[in-house]
C-alpha cells in the first residue's frame, strides 16, 4: 500500500505540470480509494479542539517561507516550507499529533494531504492557519470558544 502511495503522488507531481496533462487512471483509481476512505474532518483540528496544556504535546509545523516564520508563529512551532514537506518528512514524528499550518490552511493542507497519502495518518491541518488561530485567541482558543469546534 505504502508503494502504491508513493507513486501516486510522485504521478501527481507530473500531473500538476501543465506539459503532461493527461489523466494517468492508476493515479485516479488510487487517489479515489484513498478518498473513499478519508473521513471529513479527520485531517483538520480547529485551533479550539487544543487546550492551552495540550499545545506542548503538539508537534508544530509553520509551512510558510523561513520569512514569514521569523516575522511571527505558533510557540514551540518548527519551520518546514509546505513545499518541502514530503522531502522532510524523516523529521515528522508518528507516535504524536503533528499540526501543520500557513497564513490561511490552504497551502498546509496541500502538503498534509501528500503526507497523508504517504501514510503519516496523525499530520493535521489547522483550520484556517495562523489567522485564525490568533483571532480565535491563539494558546487560549481552546478557554475563549462558546461552541465546539467543526462542522
Amino acid at each position: 500500500m505504502t508503494q502504491t502511495l508513493i507513486a501516486v503522488f510522485a504521478s501527481l507531481a507530473l500531473l500538476a505540470a501543465p506539459a503532461w496533462s493527461e489523466e494517468n487512471p492508476a493515479v485516479v483509481d488510487a487517489l479515489s480509494g484513498y478518498m473513499d476512505f478519508a473521513e471529513y474532518g479527520s485531517s483538520l483540528i480547529w485551533p479550539e479542539q487544543i487546550p492551552k496544556e495540550d499545545w506542548s504535546k503538539v508537534f508544530i509545523v509553520d509551512a510558510r517561507d523561513a520569512a514569514q516564520f521569523a516575522k511571527e508563529h505558533i510557540p514551540g512551532a518548527i519551520n518546514i516550507d509546505w513545499r518541502q514537506a514530503v522531502a522532510r518528512r524523516a523529521e515528522l514524528p508518528k507516535d504524536r499529533m503533528v499540526v501543520m499550518y500557513c497564513n490561511s490552511g490552504s497551502l498546509s493542507a496541500q502538503a498534509v494531504f501528500a503526507l497523508r497519502l504517504l501514510g503519516y495518518d496523525n499530520v493535521k491541518v489547522l483550520q484556517d492557519g495562523i489567522e485564525g488561530w490568533k483571532a480565535k485567541g491563539g494558546l487560549d482558543a481552546h478557554a475563549r470558544a462558546s461552541k465546539p469546534a467543526g462542522h
